[in-house]
This record gives structure tokens, sequence and C-alpha cells, in this order.
């Protein structure tokens, strides 16, 4: 059978995603420990400084022995945990730590053996620190944990859950504890050894800066952290722990020189958007460490990429040539991290490698936009397609390229496609996205605009598919992860986000841009369009009750002259849920959990506390309270006055609440909801709202 290029693209396409992904989750357990390299790196630095100071002072003596388990034990252990910890939570941190143990002293134990086999006066064999067993181990031990829960789940009799919990971690914790030592750590050791000679070639041999020609295409590509994370960082840190305290393989990728050339160049040289953004991409890449912001201006013009690789490989040539490097990974990229986490011998190095690698940058790609300037004349939209390509290239959005994206359009984020599916996520889609969107859906039908399906969803239900999905900021990363495609909009309130009009004519401009208004919505579309999505929490069986006016009855509206705090409001919506039959006493600790992760407050003085997603078994009926605080209540930092408790396992509250979201959508009819004297006449306001 021939193999097409369509077929040879989408294979090769799909590897660089799954090295994407791989470079992800890399950058995912090493990212978050960076803090305590960077202490290490402190602490190492002011040992030896101070030691030479003293003349080995008792104390500081004393103090020098955290050095070395430092570096050996805990950071390897912290990269277990939070590998552990993204694959299955406390337990894959807890076994992942445990089996990483196993690894860790399986090497030493090798490592001693080779060094009592050595002839005498030879030099021992150091310790391998064990970042790359780490890395394995923590989350393999914990997705072994995770099938093992998975499997067992549901087939625990009652009453025996907590000892089989513990004991089944315990034991698969020993188990993977043996198989670290005796399989994987001779392993590792082996991949250390292979490694470190390969790089110790190339140091002996002068090619180091030809790593270059790799690791700068990479960048731009999102596929270095793999090469970073994976390989650069372990090896570095294994050789700052000896004796030279340092090591240039820090700097192969973190070198903000090329990215800064690059831009400098755009600056005098560039033309359109591309010239008027690159200052300010400048200042967020060299003081910011973001690096990512350079790279839309090299896909604009891939000869560019000779530009990178020639600064790169000048900056890895001058710290080979002086020496230096740094003594832990300088992370983000920033010029100040750099500049922290230099040796103390290597400033001049450093420094310098930073200088000559923009320079060197600088005027490749200043030769390269000069040569082309006539032609970037006349297309000066390939800015922004450069920025869409970037996105594309990473495989989600990014706030800084998406900063980009709005400084060429003038300060307005600009969809790159027609925007015909608008979902409105929340973390449980128990009535928060209900109401939003039926406030957005209004504002759209009011403007004119036709054919745009606007819906509701939880985070974790959103179908990967969407044009435009909004979210309250706390969630907006999450659903980045579950749309990586789509435009991402955030908003602190569901009520009234300034948000919505800008959105209103971003639909307009995707329409207009798209050759003509969109078309008429499908008979699905529009019956999404009519009511609200079916809450995500809910039972897709569940039988609607037959009066929608049962969800709210007048034993459930109360009105209190005084405030309350968060939990007291919170407490009472509970009360009365469970009250009406509608939930278990367990809902009130949903509905806290819940706090804690997003809160409820709508805007225009409203709170809908509700259950997260796993409290669908503590949901019996569907139900709202209400309750108005004339005194208010400090929801978070906001005033609310109207608590709504919602529960619901159909979509008849997620109805009522679409009417009362249009309803706390306009400050007059709050004003006349606040000004109602009895529970019967809130009632009557709330529940003659026109259904539209």
């Amino acid at each position: 059978m021939t193999t097409t290029t369509t077929e040879r693209g989408s294979a090769l396409g799909g590897l660089r995603v799954g090295i994407q992904k791989l470079g992800s989750f890399l950058s995912g357990m090493i990212m978050p420990i960076i803090p305590a390299l960077i202490a290490w790196g402190i602490v190492t630095a002011v040992v030896v400084n101070v030691d030479e100071f003293t003349d080995g002072w008792g104390p500081i003596d004393a103090f020098s022995t955290i050095v070395g388990p430092m570096i050996h034990y805990l950071l390897p252990i912290l990269i277990a945990v939070q590998g552990g910890r993204m694959i299955h939570e406390m337990r894959g941190a807890v076994v992942g730590a445990t089996a990483t143990f196993g690894v860790i002293v399986g090497s030493d134990h090798l490592i001693d053996l080779v060094n009592a086999a050595q002839p005498e006066g030879a030099d021992d064999i150091g310790q391998i620190h064990m970042f790359i067993g780490a890395m394995i181990m923590g989350p393999l031990a914990a997705w072994l944990m995770k099938t093992l829960d998975g499997a067992l789940e549901g087939r625990i009799r009652a009453g025996f859950e907590m000892l089989v919990n513990m004991f089944s971690a315990g034991v698969l914790g020993f188990v993977m504890a043996v198989v670290g030592f005796f399989g994987l750590a001779p392993i590792i050791n082996w991949i250390m050894d292979v490694l470190g000679a390969a790089v110790g070639y190339l140091v002996d041999t002068g090619l180091l800066p030809l790593t270059s020609l790799i690791i700068e295409p990479a960048k731009v590509f999102f596929l270095n952290n793999a090469i970073n994370h994976g390989v650069l960082t372990p090896l570095g840190i294994d050789a700052s722990s000896g004796e030279a305290g340092k090591s240039i393989l820090f700097l192969l990728e973190a070198n903000p020189g090329p990215g800064l050339g690059v831009l400098l160049a755009f600056s005098f040289f560039g033309v359109g958007a591309a010239r008027a953004t690159a200052p300010g991409a400048a200042l967020i890449q060299f003081v910011g460490g973001i690096h990512e912001v350079y790279f839309p201006y090299v896909l604009m013009k891939p000869a560019l990429l000779l530009a990178v690789i020639g600064g790169g490989a000048t900056g890895v040539a001058t710290n080979a040539l002086f020496d230096s490097g740094l003594r832990a990974p300088a992370a983000p990229g920033s010029i100040i991290a750099v500049l922290i986490q230099t040796a103390s011998d290597s400033y001049v190095g450093v420094v310098l490698s930073v200088i000559l690698s923009a320079a060197v940058s600088f005027a490749i790609a200043a030769l390269i936009l000069l040569a082309g300037r006539k032609k970037d004349l006349a297309s000066e939209d390939a800015f922004s397609s450069a920025v869409a390509k970037t996105e594309s290239a990473k495989g989600k959005s990014s706030a800084a390229l998406s900063g980009l994206a709005a400084q060429a359009s003038g300060g307005t984020v600009v969809a790159q496609k027609k925007i015909e599916r608008i979902i409105f996520a929340c973390d449980a889609g128990m009535g928060s996205s209900a109401m939003g969107a039926s406030v957005l859906r209004t504002k759209i039908k009011d403007a004119g605009i036709e054919g745009v399906s606007v819906t509701n969803k939880a985070v974790s239900a959103l179908p990967g598919d969407t044009d435009l999905v909004i979210t309250q900021q706390r969630l907006t990363d999450r659903a980045k992860g579950q749309e990586p495609e789509a435009v991402h909009v955030s908003v602190d309130s569901f009520m009234d986000a300034p948000e919505y009009d800008e959105v209103v004519e971003m639909v307009r401009q995707s329409a207009q841009e798209g050759g003509t208004e969109p078309a008429g919505a499908s008979p699905a579309d529009e019956a999404e369009q009519s009511e609200p999505a079916q809450d995500a929490g809910a039972s897709a069986g569940a039988p609607a009750q037959d009066d929608a006016g049962e969800v709210l009855t007048l034993d459930r509206v109360r009105i209190h002259s005084g405030s309350a705090t968060q939990q007291e409001a919170m407490a009472e919506a509970a009360d009365v849920l469970v009250s009406a039959g509608a939930v278990t006493e367990d809902y009130l600790a949903a509905m806290q959990a819940r706090e804690e992760t997003v809160s409820t407050f709508m805007g225009n003085e409203l709170a809908i506390p509700h259950g997260t997603g796993d409290a669908k078994d503590a949901v019996k009926a569907s139900a709202l309270s209400v309750a108005r605080y004339d005194g208010g209540v400090d929801w978070g930092g906001q005033q609310a006055t109207f608590v709504i408790g919602i529960a619901g396992v159909g979509d008849e509250h997620l109805q009522i609440l679409s009417r009362i979201a249009k309803l706390f959508s306009k400050t007059e009819t709050v004003e006349q909801l606040k000004a109602a004297t009895t529970e019967r006449e809130l009632h009557e306001l709330l529940s003659s709202i026109e259904q539209s």
C-alpha cells in the first residue's frame, strides 16, 4: 500500500501533537517545583560564599549538609508527588512518591557496588539524582493506582472502604518501590550515563553550539518542553550538584537573547502590525520570560529560523568559551531569572552570551526583513495569520498570544472563524451558566443576529468543537484544555458582564468576515436557543415535573430585614431544599465545595449557591429557594441581596433560572424585587416573569 502525502502529513502532525503533550506533561511536573530548585540554588550559593568568608565556621558547616539531601531526595520526590497528583490526585501523589524512593535507593546501591569494585585510588562515581526516574515512576505508579481504584469501585463491601483504600495504596506503593529498586533504577542509571557521555562529547569537541539547530526550531513549534524538561534540566541539575556548581545546559533553551534580537529587528525594520507590536513583545519576552510571544514573528517569515539558530549557537559558544553556566534552571526564561541563577564566577560569560546572541539574531533578522520588505508591505495581514498559526502549533490558546492578536487588531480580540456556536460553561452546569446563556441569548436576539446557538454546559462536558466559550475567570484555563480551538472569554459576573457587548460585536464581525450573516440555525440549534441546555449533573432520563411552578413555591421564599454571613445564607438555602425533599443533608457540603472552586456570585446583587457536579447523588428532586437579605451578604467580597439555592434532576429549574436571569440582568427590575414588601409579593414577581 502506498502512503500518500496527506497520510504522511497527518502522521507527522500526530507525532508533533504527541511530543507537545509529552512536553506539556513534563513541564507540568517540573514548573511547580521550580521554587524549590531556586531555594536549593540560593542555599548552595550562600553555603559556598559564606563558608569561604567565615573560613569553615561550625554552624555553616552543619547547615551545608542540607545541600545534598535537597537535590538527591527532596527535589525528585517533589517531582514524583506532582506527577502523581496530575494523574490521580493525592492518592497518586502518595503512591508515586513512595515508589520513587525505590528508584533513588536502587540507583545508590548500584553505584555503591561499582565504587566498591573500583581499583584502589580510583575516583568514586558520584550519585545520580533521580529526576528522570521520578518523572517516570511518579505518573506510572499513580496511573496504576487509578486503574486499581477503578477496578475496585463498586465492589467493596460497605464498611470496608477505608480499609481497602488504605491497604491497596500501601501494597501498591511497596510493590512499585520494589520495581523501582530492581527494575527501573538500572535503566535510569544507564540512560543518564549515555546522555551524560553524549553531552560530554559535544562539549569536549566544541560541537555543543550545534544543539541550537534542534532546540531553536523546536521552541517555535512548542516541542522544546520535552527536550528541556525531559533531558536538559535533569542533566543540568546533575552537573550543577557536582564540584562545578553550575551547568551550561540550563542556558541552551532559556537564553532570551535570540528572541530579543528578532523582536528588535521587527521594531526597526518590520511593517504594519508586526512592527507596532514588536517593542511590547520584546519587553514581555526579555523581562517577563514568556518566549512564545516571538514565535509568530518567526512563523511569519520562516527564514527567520536562521536568525534564532544563529543567535542561539552564538550564546552557547560564548558560554562554552567562558565556561559559564547557571546554578539551577531559569524559569521562566527572563533575564531576571537568568541573572539570579548565574553562578558567581559566570556573570561575564552569561551576560555576554545574552548580548551577543541578541546581536547576531538581530543582524540576521534585519537582513532578512530588509530583503523582503517590499513583499511584506503588500501583505500586512500576515502577522495576524502568524499568531493564529502559532496558537495552532501550541495546541491551545495562550493569553500572551491572544494579547498580540488583540494589539494587531486595534485592541479587540477578533475571531479567526465565523462564530455560530457559543457555550457558557460553569463548574457543574447547575444554573450559573444557564443564567449567563440566557442573558447573552437575549442580547444577540436584540442585536438582530440569527443562526447563533447559545447553550450552557459544565466545563467537563464541553464537546471540543465550540466556536466561543464563556467562563468565569477561574475556570478559563480548564475550559481551554477542553476547547483548545475555541475563542475564550472570561467574565467576573454572568449577570452584568461588560464583555457581553464585546461578544455580540465579535459575533457580528465574524459573520461579516465570513461573507454573510450566519445561516439559519438547525432545528436542534433553535431548540437550544429557546430553552437552556440540560444540567450537566442531571440524570438524562429524569422526569420533568408537570408544573414548573412547583420548583419555586411560596414556602421557599424568605425575606430578612438584617444581614447574614455567606455560610449562614448557604445553610439556609440548603435547609429549605432539604425541607422540600429536594436534597439530602450532604448537599450543604457540596455547596461549600463549589464556592471553594468558583464563586457563585452572579452580579447585580445575586448569588446562586449550588453543589458541584459530584453532588448528583445528594439531589432527589428539582427545587429553588429564594432568600432576600435587606442587610446584604458579603459573598466573597461582593454584596449579595438575593440568594437563590438550586437543586435539579431535570431541566425545569433551568427554565425558571433562565427567566430569572433576564430579570436580574436589568437594574430597574432588581430594584422592583427589592421593593417587594411581602414574601407572597416577591414570589409573584418571580413567578410571573414572562418566558421569551
